[in-house]
């Protein structure tokens, strides 16, 4: 799948902000972060990546899968929130409510 130049700098920021991989605690406040700025179809676009580029797809998949469905039912706690924010912000993404993505 093709993505859009926007959703490849969120990717690749999200990427560098977690060389290693994204932990699993963070999956949820990351999406919980980006669901302020994308569509449900660039939210989608996003996770389909993220578990592409997984060292586990198999894992990552239902991981990523219930964070998104989690957004729908309840809001990421604010510490978890701002760990998130401040890695990715150490990276150049800043997804506070004064910047655009």
């Amino acid at each position: 799948m093709t993505i859009s130049s926007r959703l490849r700098s969120i990717l690749d920021f999200v990427r560098a902000g977690y060389p290693d991989g994204v932990p699993e605690r963070d999956y949820f406040p990351i999406f919980a972060l980006l669901r302020r700025r994308l569509t449900e179809e660039e939210v989608a676009a996003l996770a389909d990546e993220l578990i592409a580029s997984s060292t586990d797809p198999g894992a990552a998949a239902p991981l990523i899968r219930t964070a998104i469905e989690a957004l729908t039912k309840e809001s990421a706690s604010d510490d978890d929130l701002f760990r998130v924010q401040n890695r990715l912000a150490a990276v150049g993404l800043h997804l506070d409510d004064t910047d655009a993505a």
